[in-house]
Order: structure tokens, then sequence, then C-alpha cells
């Protein structure tokens, strides 16, 4: 085990040098909803979420074959599980194409816009021609057992650090349903997501550590939100995340809902790689290959029948089945260490609860661990029953009988694979930052030419008409802005705001210095969010209050104000607007706070300038120029001195 003698270390502590020993890689496909109308192959409307419902719709998923006469080893896994797929619709949201009873409508010209607009930002070469495939999804997200996509551009890449990351692909797709609950043999779903457009970015696995993955992903993310064109919001962005490290296979995460979270579930997967990895080693050590693997198992429902272990016992005594797998040599490896706190024998349990569908927890119990589970006497019978030394782990599954009879199956192939290194598989994020699995990884065998739709040329008028109109690239716009000396905290979220170029007009067109303008922008609104408001904001309110400020019908302090106003009323009347004060009533004004002032017990002097200048700023309320009134403070309280 010289090659795997690295011990991974805690989160916090890793270093690059540590991933670099490990050969960790990383790659990502980012889904990211558009902001269209109408979904991508039926008129229905997109974004319309709701959680009623006035029908419900079961199917059943088969696999079929591909065009090379091959199964998907996913369709065939989703098969095994014998799930009750039960679709809850609603009238307002699907329509017959969503499911399969009718021919899909000609792509959406709006959505095929924002996708192509997307893949110019990312310098990527956009098709000549656009082909619409399909692929297969047999674990019923999408009613039709596959999903339409097509590939938009391939290359193209981003500015990272000292490098650029390069993209693999971009692909418009549609959306799959909301997963509602997964019990036992039933799935259900909620299908007004269903057929809404989105765009999947891939990228190449360049990224070196779990820091670097989240970071390339929020770029990836700033991108397409700076066109405006995006939905935002929880799942209107969702990530799958590829990690390897050396001797492993790409393992994908799905579905992972916040960039924050991608740091800790990366570094999991390495080590549960680097720690399968190990667990190999050990076990070719012992001579255990995958040709001298053995195991099997029996049925042991007589044995138990009598336990005082409730989840068993409950299950006898309903009519379920125990089966008790023996595999030869892997005492101990059970209670191996995979992830933070996890360890081999949650491989076996989720292939388990996925597979056999045998969902409730525990689903396992084993001699490794014989804590709170049957009684020494009842594991002693087992063993004695199938002949298991000290050298063998038993492992106990029960359930009805064709769940424990496929739960019994499912310990043996994972043991298996044990022997041979890294299973490839799609894995599932969960909210302590280790994955569970989730279903064997798709092959090449899931896609297939879709015969329903034509090609879809994608003329030079056409990508030039979107050229033309399309956001400056963040990047470019950060670099610009950060010259014209707008505060460094301000500039990444003005680099993506749908306002970038109300800025940008503001600045050249009407003179508003950038800092002032950038702070109403970026700064205000998030003020106002404190305070409990939420206004819509639009160009036009941005425009009016910057005309006002350009015509020096208002002043800077009074922009905050009229956005208060705003948040409170709906409506802007630039009428209402506080109007610059004279000299003469800021005099009046400080004369009036100084006799307040006075009366005020002050224990420390030091600031009584600072919370003078605050009471009278309060009072005008955007009115003056907050440099005119602190001189005049300045010379007030050095007169009366």
């Amino acid at each position: 085990m010289a090659e795997y003698d690295f011990i991974f270390k805690p989160f916090e502590e890793m270093t690059p040098e540590d991933y670099a020993r490990v050969g960790f890689k990383s790659g990502l496909e980012v889904h990211q909803q558009l902001l269209t109308e109408k979904k991508l192959f039926c008129h229905c409307p997109a974004g319309k979420y709701q959680s009623n419902y006035n029908a419900e719709i079961l199917r059943h998923m088969r696999p079929t074959l591909s065009e090379l006469g091959e199964y998907d080893g996913t369709a065939l896994m989703e098969f095994k599980t014998k799930k009750d797929i039960i679709y809850r619709i609603h009238y307002d949201t699907v329509c017959t194409y969503e499911m399969d009873d009718t021919p899909p409508f000609i792509i959406n010209d709006q959505a095929l816009d924002i996708a192509l607009e997307v893949g110019m930002l990312f310098n990527a070469y956009i098709v000549d021609e656009l082909h619409i495939a399909r692929k297969q999804y047999l674990d019923g997200s999408i009613p039709t057992g596959f999903q339409r996509t097509a590939i938009t551009c391939v290359g193209g890449k981003i500015p990272y650090k000292d490098r650029f990351i390069n993209l693999i692909q971009m692909s418009i797709e549609e959306d799959s349903c909301r997963e509602v609950s997964d019990v036992g043999h039933k799935r259900i779903y909620i299908t007004d997501r269903l057929g809404m457009p989105l765009i999947e970015t891939v990228t190449y696995p360049e990224m070196k550590t779990p820091q670097e993955v989240a970071e390339v992903n929020n770029i990836l993310r700033r991108l397409v939100r700076s066109t405006g064109k995006v939905r935002t919001g929880i799942g209107a962005g969702r990530e799958d995340v590829n990690v390897s490290v050396t001797g492993g296979t790409r393992i994908e995460i799905k579905g992972v809902p916040n960039i924050k979270r991608i740091p800790l579930l990366t570094y999991n997967e390495a080590m549960r790689q680097w720690n399968l990895l190990r667990l190999r080693e050990s076990l070719k050590e012992k001579g255990i290959t995958p040709d001298t693997f053995s195991a099997e198992y029996k049925d042991v429902t007589k044995l138990l029948r009598k336990t005082h272990y409730s989840p068993i016992g409950n299950s006898v005594k309903n009519g379920g089945k125990v089966n008790c797998v023996i595999v030869k040599g892997f005492a101990g490896y059970l209670k191996w260490q995979t992830q933070t706190d996890t360890y081999f024998s949650k491989e076996i349990s989720d292939r388990v609860r996925v597979i056999a569908c045998l969902t409730t927890l525990p689903n396992i119990i084993h001699s490794d661990s014989r804590s709170e589970n049957i009684s020494s006497s009842e594991w002693h019978a087992i063993r004695k029953h199938l002949g298991c030394t000290s050298d063998d782990v038993a492992i106990v599954v029960w359930g009805a009988d064709q769940d424990a009879e496929t739960g019994a199956k499912e310990i043996i192939i994972r043991c298996k694979e044990a022997t041979i290194g890294i299973p490839s598989e799609t894995r599932q994020a969960l909210r302590d930052g280790t994955n569970g699995f989730e279903r064997i990884l798709p092959g090449p065998e899931r896609m297939y030419p879709d015969t329903d739709l034509p090609p879809v040329p994608i003329t030079s008028e056409r990508l030039l008409a979107i050229r033309n109109q399309m956001p400056e690239q963040i990047w470019k716009r950060e670099e610009r802005y950060t010259s014209m000396g707008v505060p460094a905290d301000l500039v990444p979220d003005l680099a993506v705001s749908k306002f970038a170029q109300i800025f940008d007009f503001a600045v050249s067109e009407l003179k508003i210095n950038p800092k002032v303008a950038a702070t109403a922008i970026i700064q205000y609104p998030k003020r106002l969010k404190r305070m409990g408001f939420r206004p819509v904001l639009t160009n036009e309110v941005f425009n009016t209050i910057f005309s006002a400020l350009a015509s020096n019908k208002i002043l800077k302090e009074a922009i905050f104000y009229i956005l208060l106003d705003f948040a409170k009323e709906g409506r802007i009347v630039e009428a209402l607007f506080p109007r610059p004060c004279t000299n003469e009533e800021i005099t009046g004004r400080i004369n009036a706070e100084l006799i307040v002032l006075k009366r005020i017990e002050m224990y420390n002097p030091d600031k009584k300038a600072d919370l003078f200048l605050g009471m009278v700023m309060n009072e005008l309320r955007g009115r003056a120029d907050v440099n005119v009134v602190k001189k005049m403070i300045e010379e007030k309280l050095s007169g009366a001195n």
C-alpha cells in the first residue's frame, strides 16, 4: 500500500500540495434555467410553480436499446428498483407534450437565443446546425423516459487566477420534474418545472483543489447572470460536480444546490475514492482479488423469527424475509473509513436503499458492529449456519421477499467492487458534506437522435444580432469598473447587475460620479432589504433619479431617501424629490439641533461632532451635502468654544 500511504487530514488542514499528492481533479456541469415566457418544446408557461394539482398519472419505466443495440447501465439499474412513478399535474403548467401524447413543437427561439448569447460570452465555437437528441432518464424525473437536449457550442474558456479554465461544451435542454418523495417502491413528482429551458455548461476537470471548484463555479454563475436573462432563486441554478483522484474514476456528485457546499463535498469525495483505493490494496495484500473473491447468502428468517431486534422482528411478523450474506475474508472492512465519520458499511447500505428500495434505515446490520442489534447468541447461530469463520463478515438484510433477495445480491456486488476499485457512480450531495449512492453513472448508450424534430440552422445573421446586444464579459467589466474608481466591494456585484447598463449610461452620458452610481445601484437596495423592504427596482427608477442628480435637482444624499419612499409607496414622483437646502436653512437647523445637543450628557466628548452631524443630517433628510454640513458644524462648534 506504499502508493496509497497518504492519510487524509481534516478538511481545514488540507493544502494544495496534499491535493496534488492524491491527484485531485474536478470539473463542473452547471445547469441554469433560462428566463423565458414559455417552455422549451411546448407553449406552456415557464416559471409558474404550484403545490396543488388536478390529477395524478402512474407510469412504470422500462429500458430500451440504444442505436447500437446496447442497454445503458443506469437504465438497467433503475429497472431493478421496480418503482411506481407518480406524476402530480396541474392543467395550467402541463400539456399533452410533457406526457408524451403529442409531438414536440419547434424549439423555443427565445431560449435558443439566450443559450447562443451565453456561448458567445464564453468565447465558444457556436454550432452551424442544432441537432436535437434524446437522453434516457429512467429515474422517472421525465415522464417520457428521455430528455430532449442539443449541443449549442463547443470549446470556450474563462480566465481564472493565472490561467484559463477550458469548457468542453454547452447544451440547451428541458428541465425535469421536482421530486416530492421517494419511499420504498413509490416515487412522486410535481411536473410544473418540467420542460422549462435550461443550459448545461461542462468544463474540463482542470480544478486542482475543492476551493478552486467553488470559485470557478461562481465565475460561471455570475457570467450567465450578467445577461439578465436567467432565473434566480432556489433551484434555478444547480451544479453537478465531477471528482477523481489518481487511480480512481470520474464520480459525479449530482444536484449540488449551493456553491458554498462544494469544497467540503469534493473533499469528502476525494477522500472516499482514496480510501477505497487503500481498501482495495489492503484486500489485495490478503489475497482477495476479483478472481478470488467469495461470497454467498442464505435465508435466515427462521433463525431470527423470535428476535427482540424490532426492525427485523416487525418485518418477519409482517411476512418479510431475512437474508444473511457471508463475505469471505472481509472481517473488519465494513468499519473501514471512507468519508468524514462515514464507513464502508454505508456504501453497502446505500446500494440496498436505492436498488432494493429498502429505504427505512437501518436496512442492514453486520458482524463488524454488533451493538444495539441482534443478540450474540443469534449472531453465533447465523455464523454457524453459514459456516462463517472469524475472518469473514456476516451482513444481514431484511424486507419483503423480492427486496431482501435484491438486497443480498447488491451487497455481494458492492463488496466485489471493493476488490476492483471505484465503481462509476452518480452520487447524491448530503447536508453534512458527505455524499451517498444515487445511481450507476450513465454511459453513451443513453443518447440517440430525436426523429420528431428537424435540425435548426444557426445563421450568421442571427449570431450577429445577438452579438450586437449582448453584455460585456464580467472580467472586462470588473477591470473597467476598478479603473473608474468604483469601490472594490461593489465591483463584483455591479459586474453582474441587471442595472450595469444604467450605470454605464449614468457615468458616461450623465457624468455621475462612478462611486455614487455604484452605491445607489448595489449598496442601497441591500440596505433597504435589511430594513425589511424588497422593492422591485427598474431601469426607469434609476434613470429618473440619475437624471435628476445630473441636472442638480437633487443631491447625492437624496438618492437613498427617494428609494426608501419608492419602497414604501411603490411609485416614484419627481415632484416629491427632496430639494437641496439653502445655506440659511442649514444654519437654522444647526442652531436648532445645537440647543438639543447641549441638553445631552456626553460620556465621550470626542464623539460630539459626529453625533451633532447625525442629528442635523437626519432632520435635513437628503437635502444637504454632508461635507458642507460637516464644515458648518465644525465652524459652529469652534465658535461656541
